[in-house]
């Protein structure tokens, strides 16, 4: 899978239009930078969206089947 890092601690946007294909993360959860949140299908690829740094996720936008459109919120990192 190709790992793709987007933005910093704060919003985190989809980087590509594409489909959620598996939140890996709960609201509330601590990630480390570098941590898979979710994982984006995009034109039959899947993209590991990782996060910038370490913080706490807030809230998840998105849901496992959803289709995003490229700069769309997909997680806060607080």
């Amino acid at each position: 899978p190709q790992q793709v890092i987007t933005g910093n601690a704060g919003s985190i946007k989809a980087p590509l239009p594409g489909n959620v294909a598996k939140i890996k993360v709960k609201e509330g959860q601590a990630v480390k930078a570098g941590e898979v949140l979710m994982t984006l299908e995009a034109m039959k690829m899947e993209n590991e969206i990782m996060a910038p740094a370490s913080g706490t996720v807030k809230k998840i936008y998105v849901a496992e089947g959803k289709a995003v459109q490229q700069g769309e919120a997909l997680v806060d990192l607080a």
